[in-house]
């Protein structure tokens, strides 16, 4: 950083020698002195998305990934930002959790060219990633629902009567009271319509109704029957299915993507057929990689290719 940063010309003449060396540096495999290049260049001309681009790149591979992302988002503020730059920016909103900007900057990629590889690859990774997001909410929803469910209805604001008739029901908790149905309630002896809808208001203040966890129950039991017969035609077709799957399906870190995106292997099968070997050989991609895409293969019982001995 130190090379240029006492430099005082701010004009596109001199932003473009530093870029210049800045390339230099990177041919011969000087990530740093490419870094401290470009950010000459960036400080002569600030308004360039190219420079800004190029600086974010560099930073990114570094790990300088806040500084990388901030400069992401000013190089995609132009009229036609590079379509590297938004894939690149995605990545690293994804890596924060940030699906819906990740999502918005492959579309705006895909607008432009709707058949380009990477951004198809990455908009899938990035929707699966959303999914097990939600997936983990609705975890956290369950559980919450399942502690109100436990809650006896003595907690609740209901009349003596009210609670009495339950007792006697043996409905003890909330969860018990919403597998009964409303017929269920009026045919018991002595239950009364003001009992009935003293409940339904305390259910309906709750969301709640009469009778709702049976029909939920009914109709998990119908899905649960038509995924059987669903899974037991498909389940022929995964073995077939699982060479053609895409590398997002491993959910691998960002490091390792952007490894596998270098030596363009894009599918499950492309990357079996790499060694070790291969993989460590590309610039960047550490043992802590290896060890992950490893894992995720063995996972499905597969591995990397072993040469013969």
């Amino acid at each position: 950083m130190d090379t240029y940063a006492n430099l005082d010309i701010r004009d596109t003449v001199s932003a473009q020698r530093y870029i210049n060396a800045a390339i230099e540096a990177q041919n011969n495999g000087d990530r740093i002195g490419a870094i401290e290049a470009y950010e000459a260049a960036y400080a002569a001309d600030p308004d360039n998305p190219e420079t800004c681009f190029r600086l974010a790149y560099n930073l990114d591979m570094v790990g300088e990934e806040d500084e990388a992302l901030h400069l992401y988002e000013q190089a995609c503020q132009c009229e036609r930002p590079a379509l590297n730059a938004l894939i690149n920016l995605a990545v690293l909103y994804e890596d924060r959790g940030q699906y819906a900007q990740a999502e918005r900057c492959i579309l705006q990629v895909l607008a432009t060219n709707p058949n380009h590889p990477r951004a198809l690859l990455y908009l899938k990774d990035i929707q699966a990633s959303n999914h097990m997001k939600i997936d983990e909410d609705e975890d956290r929803n369950l559980e919450k629902q399942r502690a109100l469910f436990d809650t006896p209805v003595t907690d609740f604001d209901l009349s003596v009567r009210a609670r009495n008739a339950l007792r006697k029901m043996n409905i003890r908790t909330l969860g018990d009271l919403l597998r009964v149905t409303e017929a269920e309630l009026r045919s018991y002896k002595n239950f009364g319509e003001a009992s009935l809808e003293e409940i339904k208001t305390m259910l309906a203040q709750r969301g709640l109704r009469l009778g709702e966890s049976r029909e939920q129950a009914q109709n998990q039991m119908k899905q649960q029957m038509y995924n059987d017969v669903a899974g037991a035609s498909e389940g022929a077709e995964e073995g077939d299915e699982t060479m053609q799957q895409s590398v997002a399906e491993l959910n691998l870190s960002v490091r390792a993507r952007k490894a596998l995106a270098l030596l363009n292997i894009n599918f499950i099968g492309d990357l079996i057929t790499k060694t070790e070997a291969e993989l460590m050989g590309v610039k960047n991609f550490g043992m802590t990689s290896l060890l992950e895409i490893n894992e995720k293969l063995a996972e499905r019982g597969m591995s990397l290719r072993q040469l013969d001995a």
